[in-house]
């Protein structure tokens, strides 16, 4: 990959350095002979080149989408993740419709006016009422986004305590994720990374009462149907959490705390069942079938079979290992997420096993 980098920089050094010599020379004083003015044969060409391209570039989002159509994310698995949906839809077909006309009155254009000696450009000073049509248009289609997308956005980060909504800590380091519970109390306790030591690695304050409780996790569950507010941190650079499956994103920003909440509606066990992921589980075990036998036949180990499950991962670059920054989401019962929860040790009981 370097190197084809390194041929490409090449390549286009050489187209750089040609384009400027053709710049000297134009500049430069030329034999009443030398002309570099366009004749019709070059304008005709020129035209039916832009026409070319323009079924080019059709051709090429129709293969696109016959293609890669379903690599889109399934069904979502919060509340709000429809309306996320919705919008992105609407956004899109917008953006296809306006690109598909104006790519083609664009091309159309650039090949019915092409250059030609007999024919001369006719000049119109004004046009209030198409200036008036072609920007009253784009106001009232961004301004109608914009109000959907902040209605959306304020449905959800509004968090009304009335909801009871379960709190989590969500913790950012190069590179893992760790994830903390306020306990019985859903409280949690205070922390600053000037108190991480040892087996405490969020620095949670073990004077303050409401930290006893907290329960430090690699293993994110999450009970369906109850709301969960997500309290973020970063330990050194900037991350971003990102559970794509939810359609939740919220930047974890060094120094300071950041939340996002969502509520979870289809399960780990019910997603697993739904058909866009059981074909795309398929497929993957269908290509890691292929590519063990490969190894096997090299004396390696083969791929594990793969199974669906949520994930949190880092959508910032943000070190080297930045790719390997994830960690699972468990969507359950209620129940088997008290009985998760139940089983995992407080804050208080890990230091107290760390100072025997």
């Amino acid at each position: 990959m370097t190197a084809f980098l390194v041929v490409l920089v090449i390549i286009l050094f050489g187209i750089s350095v040609w384009q400027m010599s053709r710049i000297f020379k134009l500049a430069q004083s030329k034999p009443s002979l030398y002309s570099e003015i366009a004749s019709d044969k070059d304008n005709n060409t020129h035209g039916y080149l832009m026409m070319g391209f323009l079924a080019f570039i059709y051709i090429l989002t129709i293969i696109s989408f016959w293609l890669w159509g379903d690599t889109l994310l399934p069904k979502s698995g919060s509340e709000h993740g429809a309306k996320i949906d919705t919008l992105m839809l609407v956004t899109m077909i917008l953006i296809f419709f306006v690109g598909i006309i104006t790519q083609a009155v664009l091309h159309y254009f650039a090949f019915i006016y092409r250059g030609n000696k007999v024919k001369r450009a006719t000049f119109y000073a004004d046009n209030d009422k198409l200036e008036f049509i072609w920007t009253i248009i784009p106001v009232i289609t961004l301004a109608g986004l914009i109000i959907y997308g902040l209605f959306t956005w304020t449905d959800i980060m509004d968090v009304d305590k009335d909801d009871d909504p379960l709190i989590v800590e969500l913790y950012a380091q190069q590179f893992n994720w760790k994830a903390r519970y306020g306990g019985n109390d859903n409280t949690l306790g205070e922390a600053n990374v000037r108190l991480i030591q040892g087996i405490n690695q969020l620095g949670v304050d073990p004077a303050d009462p409401n930290g006893q409780d907290d329960k430090i996790v690699t293993e994110l569950h999450l009970p369906v149907g109850r709301r969960v507010l997500f309290k973020m941190r970063s330990q050194d650079v900037l991350h971003s959490a990102y559970m794509p499956h939810f359609r939740a994103q919220m930047n974890c920003v060094p120094g300071m705390v950041t939340q996002f909440a969502f509520t979870p509606t289809i399960t780990t066990e019910e997603m697993r069942q739904n058909d866009h992921i059981v074909e795309k589980v398929a497929n993957i075990n269908t290509i890691r079938t292929e590519k063990s036998k490969a190894l096997t036949a090299a004396g390696e180990e083969a791929l594990e079979p793969y199974e669906f499950d949520y994930m949190l991962i880092c959508n910032k670059i943000c070190g080297i290992s930045h790719y390997n920054m994830q960690m699972k989401i468990i969507v359950e019962s209620e129940e088997d997420y008290k009985a998760w929860l139940a089983e995992q040790p407080t804050l208080a009981e890990q230091l107290s096993n760390e100072n025997k």
